[in-house]
């Protein structure tokens, strides 16, 4: 029996559980501010990274696109200010926002290797602070 689109579905939420329930054990923020944060995140990498630097995240990562697209509307600013801005404003401090970050890359990393990970953070002005 081939899976239905509801498996496929409860596959991308383990996915993006996996890297949230990190993101809350690591460092200790509330479920939903970390599930908002990584969709922030992944909007932004997809927004302002090259499709074929981030395709192989995507789709290493099920349900990453659906956790961008769920992602609140981004602020005045772009780039990088920007998601700094958008997360913030999430209550989360500096040192909260870069762990996240590179909680997310580490995670990165697992699924996609560390060559693909360089190529994509080195495509995007202002994210290798974070790397």
């Amino acid at each position: 029996m081939t899976p239905g689109p509801a498996d496929s579905a409860g596959g991308a939420v383990k996915q993006m559980d996996e890297l949230v329930g990190r993101i809350v054990a690591e460092l200790g923020i509330d479920r939903d501010v970390a599930e908002k944060a990584v969709g922030i995140i992944l909007a932004f990498l997809i927004k302002e990274g090259p499709a074929d630097k981030i395709k192989p995240l995507l789709d290493a990562m099920p349900g990453a696109e659906a956790a961008a697209a769920a992602a609140p509307a981004g602020g005045m600013f772009g780039g990088i200010m920007g998601v700094g801005s958008q997360l913030m404003g999430l209550g989360l401090g500096m040192g909260e926002v870069q762990g996240i970050a590179r909680t997310l890359l580490a995670y990165a990393r697992e699924k996609v290797g560390e060559d693909a990970v360089g190529e994509m953070v080195g495509s995007i002005p202002g994210l290798s602070q974070f790397a």
